[in-house]
């Protein structure tokens, strides 16, 4: 993984650019600890910043070929078939690097070269024949591209606070930006990076950018299809490809581990792994996060009726894995709250994000790269809205449920200006209004296409945002193997009794993991994401969020009603019931997401633009 960084410009020459491309690469040097590179042409200014994990002594960024330059963000699963086809068609290749592969596939294929790509990925070609950028994103939206139009100019990055770095793009806060951190937060729009003039290539998307100006298109979608397999060989299916996304995702040429949480998801990757790794003659290392007093403060509910710690152990001592355990205390679980906002340049998921970041961090002293168990619950029917049809069917997006009471500490004004209900609920039809469906579909059928289309497009993309974001900042590669493309592919059409199957959540890949795990690890009730249950956090983040607000350069009153602000405080949090976002946001997190909030008025220091 890699940070990237450019701007192409048909109305300057650019020879003054030199210093403001080093501020940006500069800027998300943690992305890329390796080594940096930048590449100048008329019109066009490329910045790379490496992180080695395959073939660290060569694969050089930006890399040239045949009147191309690519900066390239990511990791190609399917290099050597790619290389073989190349091969036959004549390019040869000084190095091992996937970026080679890229470069030469693009030049071979042009934008063709896409639908050939198995991997995560955000790049840019530019061509000094046509003097034209091209730039795309996985189909997934695992790896971050970042942009911003001008005059005759674009200008991208892997992170927004990149794109701060050129004088002519300015932090601005619109209504639209307003309402995406206040009745969506910590989710965003897809394509829409809050700050107004900072979007993002969605997922699945390319663009090309010439004298004509910025031309983009999706590549990639979902698409309905008849599922005609029965059940034994959707299974076979399924799990054969689970199996290969984790096998082609275990090569690397620096230190490799994988989180184990102890459910079912990271267990099933961990178990492939090291069974790969063991017939290398090699033994697999794991990790996993807990909290400092967890034990001592768990309450079992419906939601996690048991720890995660007895199942760690179970898991790392039935795989063989060598196992490090990485406790958190709640001081640093919240003192860590604003360095993860800025890893993400904008309030995030709390202390799910917090914890995430400073968990990186310790897995960074030993490994450079990770495998984790993200995404087989949007796609594989594994959350609560995919099972309860008041959920199912209901508008809007089914885990933020709070827009009455996230409305309710607006300013009046801006509320006014706002309308936050049909707000959120245009956001989610949008979502959908294009969504592939069959004729005979029925309503069942469409509703649950529409619950994956908005997990696939929001609530994904949320968890896959702060994964990277909050690993990239310490330069740790996270691969994400459900999140290979042939699996959401298929997975859109296999039918709901199947991936249900024995009434459970995600049946279907219980039953496949049977045979990795054991039984009772198949078959454990899903746990949400560990979070701590220490009274002392949310002590901690209330006091802070007091503190800020009686602070005079207090901002989020240009947000935020100040009466609303004074009965939160008032009722410690009791005036807010309910989830924030999701089910691990609730009243501690919504205090941390507001100090979050407040700290990133701070720190950006936005233009307020109403």
């Amino acid at each position: 993984m890699c940070g990237i960084a450019g701007r192409v410009d048909f109305g300057s020459s650019l020879e003054q650019y030199g210093d403001i491309l080093a501020k940006m690469s500069g800027s998300i040097a943690h992305r890329g600890p390796d080594a940096h590179g930048e590449y100048s042409f008329p019109g066009c200014r490329l910045a790379h910043r490496r992180l080695s994990v395959i073939d660290p002594e060569n694969g050089a960024q930006p890399m040239t070929y045949s009147g191309y330059a690519v900066v390239y963000n990511g990791e190609l699963y399917n290099t050597s078939e790619l290389r073989a086809k190349l091969k036959n068609l004549g390019h040869t290749f000084d190095t091992s690097s996937d970026t080679e592969v890229l470069l030469k596939a693009y030049a071979e294929w042009g934008e063709g070269c896409l639908e050939r790509l198995n991997g995560i990925f955000a790049f840019a070609v530019w061509s000094e024949r046509e003097r034209k950028l091209f730039i795309a994103r996985d189909r997934a939206g695992v790896k971050p591209l970042f942009y911003a139009i001008l005059p005759g100019a674009l200008v991208f990055a892997s992170e927004i606070k990149a794109l701060f770095c050129d004088p002519q793009i300015k932090p601005q806060l619109d209504e639209e930006g307003a309402a995406s951190l206040m009745l969506l937060g910590p989710a965003r729009k897809s394509g829409h990076g809050v700050f107004r003039g900072i979007e993002e290539l969605r997922p699945g998307e390319c663009a090309q950018f010439d004298e004509n100006g910025l031309k983009k298109h999706a590549y990639w979608r979902l698409e309905a299809r008849p599922h005609t397999e029965s059940l034994s060989d959707t299974a076979d299916h399924l799990g054969t490809l689970i199996r290969d996304s984790i096998e082609r995702q275990l090569v690397s040429d620096v230190p490799l581990c994988t989180f184990l949480s102890g459910g079912l998801d990271s267990s099933l990757i961990s178990a492939v792994a090291a069974r790969k790794y063991a017939g290398e003659g090699k033994v697999l290392s794991t990790y996993s996060i807990d909290y400092k007093d967890n034990r001592k403060n768990f309450v079992a509910s419906d939601f996690q009726p048991d720890e995660d710690a007895p199942w760690i152990v179970k898991m790392s001592e039935y795989i063989g894995s060598q196992h490090t355990n990485v406790v958190i205390d709640s001081p640093d679980l919240a003192d860590a709250l604003d360095p993860s906002m800025t890893a993400r340049d904008l309030p995030g998921m709390a202390d799910v994000d917090s914890s995430l970041y400073l968990f990186c961090g310790e897995v960074r002293k030993r490994f450079v790269v990770a495998l984790s168990g993200e995404c087989a619950d949007e796609l594989l029917g594994g959350y609560p809205w995919y099972h309860k049809p008041e959920l199912l069917y209901a508008e809007g997006f089914p885990w933020s449920r709070s827009t009455d009471q996230r409305s309710g500490l607006l300013r009046a004004e801006l509320a006014e200006k706002i309308s936050p209900f049909e707000y959120v609920k245009q956001a989610a039809d949008d979502t959908v209004k294009d969504m592939s469906v069959l004729d005979c579909d029925s309503r069942e059928t469409i509703a649950r296409r529409r619950m994956f289309m908005l997990n696939f497009y929001w609530f994904m993309q949320t968890l896959l945002d702060r994964k990277d974001r909050c690993s990239m900042a310490h330069g740790l590669e996270v691969r994400v193997p459900f999140c290979d493309h042939r699996i959401a592919e298929y997975a859109y059409n296999i039918p709901w009794e199947f991936k249900s199957l024995g009434g459970r959540e995600k049946g279907l890949v219980r039953r496949i993991s049977e045979k990795y795990l054991p039984h009772d690890v198949a078959w454990r009730k899903k746990s949400p994401y560990p979070k701590t249950h220490n009274p002392s956090y949310a002590k901690l983040v209330y006091d802070r969020f007091v503190r800020l607000m009686n602070e005079p350069e207090r901002r989020l009153n240009v947000l935020l009603d100040n009466g609303k602000i004074h009965e939160l405080i008032d009722t410690e949090g009791a005036s807010f019931t309910g989830n924030w976002y999701g089910q691990l946001m609730t009243a501690p997190q919504m205090f941390a997401y507001l100090c979050q909030l407040e700290m990133w008025l701070r720190t950006y220091d936005p233009q307020i633009l109403f």
